[in-house]
């Protein structure tokens, strides 16, 4: 005796279990395109400022990449000269069963602050937990767990050696587009040093000093005298410092209200369509998701309809 039903009652499973995964696929693509959407919106909404002239808050700025001190930073597998980097040394590990898989086991990105100059200023960069796109991508392999120097002209496709280095760096001079907090801190100079440092100039000229400050005009400086010098000497510093331009150092970071940090080769402009393709990719991938649920929970249907009669059938000849 025949029973179709299982066998029909299996494959409508399936076809609803494939409806499934692609309703799941749909909710995060749809979801990541809302997302990505509201970036969209941000990064097309702020405008390009100058770097002198950007206020503080959320902004878009770009110039070019160099480094905080003296010497630019070097990359920690290559040793080539970079702004920022980031590596990752795997090895290639062989199971009970024979299978082979690569394992991390180091990776580390850099913390280092970096400059980032456009023709009116300049200000420093902090890439912590920043999305950035690298100008160099550079992945080879070798029998050790450093590389002896940097990636060879051409890997190819050939994989010698079971370690793996990849390596992404930011280079000195590369243009980029930078999206962050921008927060600025003036380096006012201290009065009381100020006025230290005028006091101990005016003890190297005794002539000078006795003339402005011995009131009696015994040859000696004493202790009002002293204190009417040291008067002076804070009023005259407090005057320089007033009058003086204040120096201030504006860092990009990780904003605080979620914003996006992006820090990326590509123009103001170029940013922006990278931003919106992939909003479009999601969501075709979302539209066409649905469309394919949709399509596998009619076929489900259908083969679910063709099981009713036959078991029917089975239930008369019973």
């Amino acid at each position: 005796m025949s029973h179709p039903l299982p066998v029909t009652l299996a494959a409508s499973t399936q076809a609803q279990i494939v409806a499934g995964v692609f309703g799941a696929i749909a909710l995060v693509a749809l979801r990541n395109f809302f997302v990505r959407l509201r970036r969209d919106r941000v990064v097309a909404d702020t405008p390009l400022s100058r770097i002198r002239s950007a206020a503080q808050g959320y902004v878009k700025v770009a110039g070019r990449a160099g480094p905080a001190g003296e010497n630019p930073t070097a990359a920690p597998l290559s040793s080539r000269p970079c702004v920022w980097w980031s590596y990752e040394v795997a090895h290639r590990e062989t199971d009970s069963r024979g299978n082979k898989k690569w394992s991390v086991l180091d990776k580390a990105s850099s913390t280092e602050l970096f400059v980032l100059a456009d023709e009116g200023g300049a200000c420093l960069v902090g890439p912590v937990q920043a999305e950035i796109t690298p100008t160099i991508h550079d992945t080879w392999y070798g029998a050790t767990p450093r590389p002896g120097g940097p990636p060879p002209p051409s890997v190819g496709l050939l994989h010698i050696g079971d370690w793996r280095y990849t390596e992404r760096l930011l280079s000195v001079g590369d243009r980029l587009s930078v999206m962050g907090e921008l927060r600025s801190r003036s380096e006012m100079g201290s009065v009381e040093a100020a006025a230290a440092q005028k006091l101990r100039r005016w003890k190297q000229d005794q002539r000078t000093l006795l003339a402005r400050f011995d009131a009696n005009h015994d040859g000696h400086i004493d202790a009002s005298e002293w204190e009417a010098a040291r008067e002076e000497a804070v009023h005259e510093s407090e005057t320089e410092l007033l009058h003086s331009p204040i120096p201030r150092i504006s860092v990009i970071s990780k904003p605080t209200n979620g914003e996006p940090f992006l820090i990326a080769p590509l123009s103001a402009d170029g940013l922006e369509r990278r931003e919106r393709r992939f909003s479009v990719l999601y969501l075709a991938i979302g539209l066409l998701s649905v469309v394919l649920c949709a399509m596998a929970l009619r076929h489900a249907g259908s083969l679910a309809d063709a099981g009713h009669p036959a078991s029917l059938s089975s239930a008369a000849r019973d």
